[in-house]
């Protein structure tokens, strides 16, 4: 693997979310793979753990991902 580039499961497991929400989360934009391996892997950078914690507080405060997207995006 490599290096600073983490696969999917061990994102999961930091992140205590199941592969479909790492996915959902992909898909709707807000966290971003960096990379993918030969067989279409997701690899993800360092910065999504981050990027979970963000998501994780806004929804523990009651924000739906459409306006999570928007401020992690800067969206006013």
């Amino acid at each position: 693997m490599v290096k600073n580039l983490f696969k999917i499961g061990e994102v999961m497991e930091y992140a205590g979310l199941s592969r479909q929400v790492i996915h959902n989360y992909t898909q709707l934009e807000l966290i971003y793979e960096a990379k993918r391996t030969p067989s279409g892997h997701r690899l993800y950078g360092k910065e999504v753990f981050e990027r979970l914690k963000k998501i994780k507080r806004f929804q523990l405060k009651g924000r739906t991902l459409l306006e999570i997207k928007k401020m992690l995006n800067g969206a006013k």
